[in-house]
């Protein structure tokens, strides 16, 4: 299975959290044939969340060990432009084939998550996450969500 895993679930392993644990173990995240991805959105988001809380050193170690345990997707990847307009046009119900599940309200997303979301959609990868606001999402790829 290809996981994608998303900038809270980072933000849980850097700070030795019981819900990182559960993930990991409950996932199998680093078993073989799994593969755990994050996208380059990430990695930005992870670096400016520990500048503006100014993680000490022992955080920035934990980064550092978990990024070089994972594969990193460039935004730039073919198709996860295009991915990302269809996501966004969908989310906002504007999509010229696809229309939101009956009872579902249009939403803006995140310009970051919506990237994440483009690139877990084009790698068909299930996308590891504690934010909801990836729920509508679930016709493009697969979610596994983590309640905190």
């Amino acid at each position: 299975m290809i996981y994608l895993i998303d900038t809270n679930i980072i933000v849980h392993f850097v700070r030795d959290s019981q819900l990182y644990d559960t993930v990991e173990q409950g996932l199998d995240l680093f078993t073989r044939p799994n593969r755990v991805l994050i996208s380059e959105v990430s990695v930005g988001e992870i670096y400016s969340l520990s500048k503006r809380n100014r993680w000490g050193q022992r955080k920035i170690d934990r980064l550092d060990d978990f990024l070089s345990k994972v594969g990193l997707i460039n935004i730039s990847t073919e198709g996860i432009h295009e991915a990302y307009a269809d996501i966004d046009s969908y989310s906002q119900s504007h999509h010229p084939t696809r229309s939101l599940p009956q009872g579902m309200t249009a939403r803006n997303m995140g310009k970051n998550d919506l990237w994440i979301a483009a690139t877990a959609y084009v790698l068909r990868a299930t996308l590891v996450t504690t934010d909801k606001d990836f729920d509508h999402l679930q016709r493009f790829f697969g979610l596994e969500w983590v309640e905190q």
